[in-house]
C-alpha cells in the first residue's frame, strides 16, 4: 500500500478532465490567477501613502474640536417664585 503510481495519477486526470472537461477548468485556473493577481496589486496599493485630503474654503480642519455653542442652557417653564 505504498504510494500512487503514474497510472493512479492518469485515471485520475482522466476522470477530472471528463467531469469539468478541458475548457471549463481552464477557465476555472485562470479565474484563479486573475484573482491572485488582484489581491496581489490590492496589497500593493495598500503600502503606498494615500494623498492628503484637500481641504474646501471655508470648512475647519478635521482634527478640531467643534467650537461651542452660544446658547445658553434650556431653562424650565415656570420660572415663576412660589411664594
Amino acid at each position: 500500500m505504498g504510494g500512487f503510481s503514474i497510472w493512479h495519477w492518469l485515471i485520475v486526470g482522466i476522470l477530472v478532465l471528463l467531469l469539468f472537461g478541458k475548457g471549463r477548468f481552464s477557465d476555472m485556473m485562470g479565474d484563479v490567477a486573475k484573482g491572485i493577481k488582484s489581491f496581489k496589486k490590492g496589497m500593493a496599493e495598500d503600502e503606498t501613502a494615500a494623498p492628503p485630503m484637500k481641504q474646501i474654503d471655508g470648512q475647519r480642519p478635521a482634527d478640531t474640536a467643534p467650537a461651542p455653542t452660544a446658547n445658553p442652557a434650556p431653562t424650565a417653564i415656570n420660572d415663576r417664585d412660589p411664594a
